[in-house]
């Protein structure tokens, strides 16, 4: 009998299922604060929040106003290793790279509430 791809985590960070497991991980998550890092130095953005998944969009915001709006298959996440946050990389025209690159820190271990 054959394994239900459910059931497995996938392990490859460029994958579909990975990205879509890594934003359903995401999903409801509550910020205490939000930094970008600009010439390697990372600047606060936003205080208190939340990251959603609509559909296929990664969304986070602090306060009423939305800090990052993302689609899921463009962004790269990663958790950092003491688990008390997560780093997206994503891709922006505006920016002077090509690419922005957001750190988000949990206020909590767990998901708000529903």
């Amino acid at each position: 009998m054959g394994r239900d791809k459910s059931f497995t985590k996938s392990k490859n960070p460029d994958g579909k299922r990975y990205k879509k497991d890594m934003a359903r991980h995401l999903d409801g998550m509550a910020l205490k604060c939000v930094t970008e890092r600009i010439n390697g130095i990372e600047e606060v953005i936003g205080k208190s929040g939340a990251i959603i998944l609509k559909g296929d969009e990664l969304i986070v915001y602090s306060g009423q106003e939305i800090l990052i709006r993302v689609n899921i298959f463009a962004m790269k996440a990663w958790e950092l290793m003491s688990l008390d946050g997560v780093v997206i990389t994503f891709p922006d025209p505006a920016a002077e790279e090509g690419e922005r690159t957001v750190v988000a820190y949990y206020s909590y271990y767990r998901k708000l509430e529903d």
